[in-house]
Order: structure tokens, then C-alpha cells, then sequence
């Protein structure tokens, strides 16, 4: 079964966009993943095909009508039966990598994105949508996020990557670590030596040390994550080393 997204967007020009190259692009043409971008605009039932309006108490912007977004959530379910409707908003949960796996390992997925001050909370709703963000920042619609949650969850799909350890070995991994620094030649570049135990062509000595590199610059860049994988691994928690354990709030 081909993994399908259909994405609802006032800008289906948009797609596949930067999906269209690389792996991405190879598994689209190879049948591996499917794409459909459906105009919100199509499912208007105006002649001046109005998509928005003015909020109810007032307040800056216009607000997508629940009335046309419900149409075109409908007709999108209909198409691709069983894939979670996805709302990308601010103020989602944040997309992390447990989520990408979870839904590449699924039928695919529905995209809604919003545009103006955002979507009529009744058909967010009415039709259970999950809503995610892409991160701590604010952008100017949901076709962005789309694309990037798209992108993280093709690379995932059997057959894309050449090698499965890949994603088993990169940041956000099945054990929530960053991934260790990278070398290639030449060995000496502008006075930088690459480590000598990655010359050293003793495999076990490598994994050591990339596996303590992972770990260290999870525990500094990342404490947030680090307190995970301690608690994942019923490890005691030092405060001092991975500083406060709040979580991030969920916004785009």
C-alpha cells in the first residue's frame, strides 16, 4: 500500500516543491509515496470563493471558515481513508521525531494548512484533527511545516534510504540522542586532524567513541533531551548537568 499525503492549501502550487528532489523526489516518481495538493479555495460555494471572515469578538485578521474546511477535510478523507487529519498551527504539539516515525509507519497523512489568524475551532474539533507544530516560531502559513513533516516522514518510508542503520544512527534516534560528528577526508585539513581513533580501523573503539560523542553533545547542546534518555534508561537525574527539566512549550 502506497503511502499517500493530501494536503489542503490555499497555495497547492507550492508542492511537491523541494519534495520533488532528491530522495524524496525519487520515491515520489517511483511510486513509493503519493502527493495530492487540494485548493481550499475549490470547496468555496460563493461566486467571489471566500475562504475566510471576520472573527466572532472581534480582533485583528480573518479566520478560515469551518463550513469551506470541513468540505475540503471531507473530500480529502474520503480520498485517502484512515490517515489522521493533521492541523499545523502554533499551537500543536511539537513535531519530534516519535511522531514522524509513527506516522510513516501508517496510511499517510492529511495536511491542513492554515492561513490568516487560523482555522474555526469547531471544525478543528468536529473532525478530531491533531495539531502540531513545527517549532518554537511563527510562520506565515502551514505550508512550510508541511513540508518539513513531509519530508521527515518520506525519508522513513521502506526503500527511500539506501541504509537502514541511517536512521537508527542520527539525531532524534530510537534512543533520543544527537547524532555524533561527522569526518572524511583529507585526514589533516587547514591544521584540523580528524580523531585518531576514527583511523584507527578498530570498530569497537569507534562505536565507543561516537557513542560517548553522541552523549556529550546531547547532555550540553540538548538537556532537555538528555533528561529523556536518562529516564528512558532509569538513570539517576543530575539537576546540575541537564539544568531545568521543563518541556517547550507548542508553538510554530
Amino acid at each position: 500500500m502506497t503511502w499517500r499525503a493530501s494536503v489542503l492549501t490555499l497555495f497547492p502550487e507550492m508542492f511537491p516543491g523541494p519534495l520533488g528532489y532528491s530522495l524524496a523526489g525519487r520515491a515520489l516518481r517511483e511510486g513509493r509515496w503519493a502527493l495530492e495538493a487540494a485548493d481550499i479555495r475549490g470547496f468555496a460555494t460563493d461566486r467571489h470563493r471566500s475562504v475566510d471572515d471576520t472573527p466572532f469578538g472581534g480582533g485583528a485578521g480573518m479566520v478560515m471558515r469551518p463550513d469551506v474546511v470541513d468540505a475540503a477535510v471531507a473530500d480529502a478523507v474520503n480520498r485517502n481513508p484512515g490517515a489522521p487529519v493533521i492541523y499545523l498551527t502554533p499551537r500543536g504539539r511539537l513535531l519530534d521525531q516519535g511522531l514522524v516515525r509513527q506516522l510513516s509507519a501508517g496510511p499517510g497523512c492529511v495536511l491542513l494548512c492554515g492561513r490568516y489568524e487560523g482555522v474555526d475551532q469547531r471544525v478543528i474539533e468536529a473532525r478530531g484533527m491533531l495539531e502540531v507544530s513545527a517549532g518554537d516560531i511563527v510562520l506565515s502559513g502551514g505550508e512550510t511545516a508541511a513540508l518539513l513533516l513531509l519530508d521527515a516522514c518520506v525519508r522513513l518510508l521502506p526503500g527511500v534510504m539506501g541504509a537502514g542503520a541511517s536512521a537508527e544512527e542520527e539525531s532524534h534516534g530510537p534512543e533520543g540522542l544527537l547524532e555524533y560528528p561527522h569526518y572524511t577526508r583529507p585526514a589533516e585539513w587547514q591544521g584540523r586532524q580528524v580523531p585518531e581513533v576514527l583511523l584507527s580501523g578498530h570498530h569497537a573503539e569507534v562505536a565507543r567513541w561516537r557513542r560517548a560523542q553522541a552523549e556529550e553533545a546531547t547532555r550540553t547542546r540538548r538537556p532537555d533531551l538528555w533528561a529523556r534518555h536518562q529516564a528512558r534508561n532509569n538513570q539517576p537525574h543530575d539537576r546540575g548537568e541537564t539544568g531545568r527539566l521543563d518541556g517547550h512549550p507548542a508553538a510554530a
